[in-house]
């Protein structure tokens, strides 16, 4: 198998964390331009307490896609040094760009909590998978 394709989903979630950036900043400028605030005088705490959920649930999106996609990033550069690239490892790596993905939209549109938990969980299962296949072939290996 080409290891470098492994590097697909790796990307596609760097975009998609890109995207939200976008969307983030799209949504707080507005929300601060309309509301007649002076930007100058906006600290992180104002701005968190005066902003409605459409602009405070990109901003926490965004910090999401940078808690367990770290790990992400890792595990696939490890398999991709160690070349362990597998269709198992870039199977779980599109699911859990797609779930990922999926979780941002319900969370920056209409929030549905209990939907937003399952993706998430969905997500973090094809994570943790990558990350014990790569641990058991790093244990049996040395």
């Amino acid at each position: 198998m080409n290891q470098a394709v492994i590097f697909q989903p790796f990307i596609a979630t760097m975009l998609l964390t890109l995207v939200v950036w976008l969307y983030m900043y799209g949504r707080r400028l507005r929300f601060i331009f309309s509301s007649g605030l002076d930007p100058k005088q906006m600290t992180p705490l104002e701005l968190a307490r005066l902003s409605p959920p459409q602009v405070s649930t990109p901003s926490d999106n965004l910090k999401n896609l940078l808690e367990l996609p770290t790990i992400f990033y890792a595990v696939v550069l490890h398999i991709y040094v160690t070349h362990q690239v597998d269709a198992a490892f870039v199977g779980a790596a599109w699911g859990f760009f797609l779930f990922r993905a999926l979780h941002s939209v319900v969370h920056c549109t209409f929030n549905f909590i209990p939907l937003r938990f399952v993706l998430y969980v969905i997500s973090a299962c094809a994570l943790w998978f990558m990350v014990l296949k790569a641990a058991m072939f790093a244990l049996v290996t040395t």
